[in-house]
């Protein structure tokens, strides 16, 4: 018999102390917490363990007390990086907002599997409804019919994109399998998303059959270029099947052309795909809509509102304008789970997925939309817009201290702080040694604002570019623009001290 002795459930009351940490944390991300508090690994485990619960889980594994675990979550928020910070610009994301938040917490609780209405009918309910709004705003033929599911991440949107594309393109694939069908043929441009690599080693096509296709100097697709790698791949007697074009790519937040594209797909019956997971979000905007001209031309698409709009990771949809499609290439028919003459099972949406356990979060997505409505989450993505223009002409007006790597996209800003060595820096008369000592600033000034918790922005290089900075303005709702003249006079203070005029590359100085 079970002895409830050795098995003491902690009480909600521990939950009620747990969230009031929680909430401290939120309050504090506005009340100068550092964007991080640096250690490495065996300085975290080092903190752990004198805090008295160490990250090591042991063989025979004691229960801690309550206040342990409160200590352990004190710890980890401590020493994780403030996302939530508005100096945090490292990713295509930031902080979470309340109504988000809220949405989450509320499915936590509920703790049920978004697959069937009879385990969660407002959940499969909400989902429907949030789909059928994003449908309205894309428009065109998602109007009048679509079909869709909030998915684990825009790589996994992506892959759904080029999984319909295949079976539409290839029927029998579903039972005879790769083995004996057509040769497919994808494509996408060249500064696309990892997640196109993936999903052709995860759906057995295989990298040789992703070509990559040339971009303008933006980093947006040249439709031309796509025009010529179609036809060369059908002159070696291959099937191009599927296009994943971009709508924001990750470093320069480009926009590809997608009326051209569009044009290009259906002359040669090609399935076109979107990944609008960071770009999706100028759809809300009257101002920004024009960058997305054309999706609705589409064959799917993918959008994050993690991203832009802060919904709390992760919030992520996959749409499609064929409607039912999802079923027909997905659906098993598991007769558990999906028996057709139960109760409501019309409003069932396990099958026309590639998981079981699915998570409710189109909830919160559709807590905030009621928050803040059409006109709340517009200005939003207005705001992030303004605050990349702002940035650019502060980089503009910096005398060649800063510089502008190409021209801006609307939510991204590149560039480069410049020794002043190398003022004026023209990339296109730069030796190698200018660009080598340039390729090593972003980096030494990253690490520097690391150590001191000051501000964590990305860097990379891209093409004949050495290493350059992208900022991105996701989580702009406590961002001042007096903020953004701090931060470069940080860096600029950070460079002048790491990278002084005198300062000789090859003499080894830096």
């Amino acid at each position: 018999m079970f002895e409830m002795e050795f098995f003491r459930p902690l009480s909600t009351g521990f939950l009620s102390l747990a969230s009031d940490r929680l909430i401290d944390y939120l309050h504090q991300t506005e009340n100068g917490l550092p964007v991080t508090t640096l250690l490495p690994p065996e300085g975290l485990r080092r903190a752990y363990t004198e805090g008295g619960i160490p990250l090591g889980l042991e063989d025979d594994q004691n229960a801690e007390a309550p206040e342990k675990l409160l200590e352990a979550m004190r710890l980890t928020l401590q020493y994780s990086t403030c996302t939530s910070h508005p100096l945090f610009f490292n990713q295509l994301y930031g902080g979470p907002e309340p109504a988000g938040i809220a949405g989450e917490w509320l499915t936590v609780v509920a703790n049920t599997n978004c697959h069937t209405f009879e385990v969660a009918p407002v959940f499969t309910l909400v989902e429907t409804e949030v789909l059928a709004k994003l449908a309205r705003v894309i428009g065109g033929p998602y109007s009048d019919a679509h079909d869709g599911l909030f998915v684990p991440g825009g790589s996994i949107a992506n892959i759904y994109g080029m999984h319909l594309a295949r079976n539409r393109a290839d029927p029998e694939v579903k039972r005879r399998g790769a083995v004996g069908g057509p040769h497919l043929v994808a494509f996408t441009s060249e500064q696309a998303h990892y997640s196109y690599l993936k999903a052709v080693a995860l759906t057995g096509l295989g990298s040789d059959n992703l070509i990559g296709v040339a971009c303008d100097d933006s980093g947006a697709m040249c439709p031309a270029a796509l025009q010529e790698a179609i036809m060369a791949v059908k002159g070696e007697g291959k099937t191009p099947f599927f296009v994943g074009a971009t709508a924001g790519t990750t470093v320069t937040g480009a926009f590809d052309p997608l009326e051209p594209l569009a044009e290009v797909c259906r002359e040669h019956g090609l399935w076109l795909h979107v990944d609008a997971a960071w770009g999706g979000a100028a759809l809300l905007s009257r101002k920004l809509r024009h960058h997305m001209a054309g999706c609705e031309q589409a064959d799917s698409l993918c959008w994050n509102p993690h991203k832009l709009l802060g919904m709390p990771l992760q919030c992520s949809v996959f749409l499609t304008r064929h409607a039912a499609i999802l079923k027909q290439t997905n659906a098993s028919g598991a007769a558990y789970l999906f028996q057709p003459d139960k109760l409501n099972a019309e409003y069932d949406l396990g099958d026309k997925t590639i998981q079981c356990g699915r998570r409710p979060d189109a909830f919160k997505l559709w807590l905030a939309w009621k928050a803040y409505g059409d006109a709340g989450l517009e200005r939003w993505v207005d705001r992030s817009a303004e605050l990349a223009e702002a940035f650019a002409r502060k980089i503009e007006g910096s005398k060649g201290a800063f510089q502008l790597v190409m021209q801006e996209a609307p939510f991204n800003v590149c560039f480069w702080w410049v020794p002043p060595q190398l003022r004026p820096f023209r990339p296109d008369q730069a030796s190698a040694a200018d660009k080598a000592l340039l390729s090593k600033v972003a980096p030494a000034i990253k690490e520097a604002m690391q150590h001191k918790g000051d501000a964590m922005i990305g860097f990379q290089p891209l093409r004949d570019a050495p290493n350059f900075f992208r900022i991105v303005f996701a989580g702009a709702k406590l961002l001042k623009d007096c903020c953004l003249d701090d931060l470069l006079h940080q860096m600029d203070d950070y460079g002048q001290h790491l990278f002084p005029a005198q300062c000789n590359l090859d003499a080894g100085e830096i």
